[in-house]
């Protein structure tokens, strides 16, 4: 298997000695979370702004240390020497080979362990979370450790692996602690008012991320007018969702993702699956429901009332015929 990383970073101040591993005892761990895009996904692709938030529930795991011979790697996915993995694990192998060529040692040979909650293809980050975990890894294992820009970098570069062309909005929100702001790849923190409590359905359909993301340019080739005007209207809903969640209108919040999918809906990244699971949410108490991630599969994000109701709520979509459920809350200042 081969892997491009095509990475333009080299050793330099961006790299710094790390505070945990040696050249006597370099092994090291990386970990990064999940995370679900509140509102924004595809239109942050066309420049407007996105809003997400980190999912404590979930999360990666890697470790890195010097192999004893060839390189392997050790997975739920694969177990066995590096040389050999399968293509699936291309976006894995790439954020390796790039950590290795920014600390400068591009032939070391390592063995990485993985261990990650992050169910791959349903639009939590998975892929990206696995890289900033590996990428952690393998330069502690290096003795080093990369800047906030750095890291990013690194991670979209193994991102390009996986999507194209991704927007850094997964790079950015998967090694953050609370709500954030993305706008043309940068981040801002979001103030929260009161504490948000999601809850986030699988509807055990895998996402099809590159498919939607050509599926909106064709169509706003087609329609630039109508796929314009969609988008102008995400990014607003996205600008009034940060106010609304700064200032913890759950009622405005929720409002604001049933439009949202709707609007998803009709740039064509839907699925009947999901919509499934946002009918069941909604009716089920939820205060709002949409699509989280690239769409067309994958996981439906729901705004529960407060935390007795999210009970109430995971209850419902598992009778719906969620694959899985998980909770996650978004600590407000309230």
């Amino acid at each position: 298997m081969t892997a491009s990383t095509d990475v333009p970073i080299a050793p330099d101040a961006r790299l710094h000695a790390a505070t945990h591993g040696s050249a006597a005892e370099p092994g090291a761990t990386g970990r990064a979370g999940a995370k679900a895009i509140l509102l924004g996904e595809h239109a942050v692709v066309y420049g407007r702004p996105a809003i997400a938030i980190p999912v404590r529930a979930l999360g990666a795991r890697a470790e890195a240390r010097p192999a004893r011979g060839s390189a392997t790697l050790a997975s739920t996915l694969y177990h066995g020497p590096i040389a050999r993995a399968p293509e699936r694990l291309n976006v894995t192998i790439t954020a390796m080979r790039a950590a290795l060529a920014a600390a400068g040692r591009p032939d070391a040979a390592l063995d990485i362990a993985i261990d990650s909650s992050i169910p791959a293809e349903r639009g939590l980050g998975s892929s990206a979370a696995v890289s900033a975990a590996v990428i952690e890894a393998v330069l502690g294992a290096c003795g080093l450790a990369a800047d906030d820009e750095t890291m990013h970098e690194l991670i979209q570069t193994a991102e390009r692996a996986a999507h194209g062309a991704p927007s850094g909005l997964d790079a950015r929100t998967v090694r953050a602690r609370a709500a954030v702001w993305f706008e043309r790849g940068r981040i801002e923190p979001v103030s929260v008012g009161h504490d948000l409590v999601f809850v986030i359905a699988d509807t055990g359909v895998r996402g099809r991320t590159r498919e939607a993301v050509a599926a909106v340019a064709e169509r706003r080739k087609n329609d630039p007018r109508g796929v314009e005007s969609a988008l102008d209207e995400l990014g607003m809903l996205a600008t009034d969702l940060r106010a609304d969640v700064s200032n913890g209108d759950r009622a405005a919040i929720g409002d604001a993702m049933n439009r949202a999918h709707r609007l998803l809906n009709g740039l064509g990244v839907g699925d009947p699956a999901l919509d499934h699971l946002v009918r069941a949410a909604t009716t089920g108490g939820a205060l709002g429901a949409k699509l989280t991630g690239g769409g067309r599969g994958g996981c439906v994000l729901a705004l529960a009332r407060d935390a007795a109701s999210a009970g109430e709520l995971t209850e419902r979509l598992t009778r719906a015929g969620a694959a899985a459920v998980w909770t996650t809350t978004v600590e407000g200042a309230a």
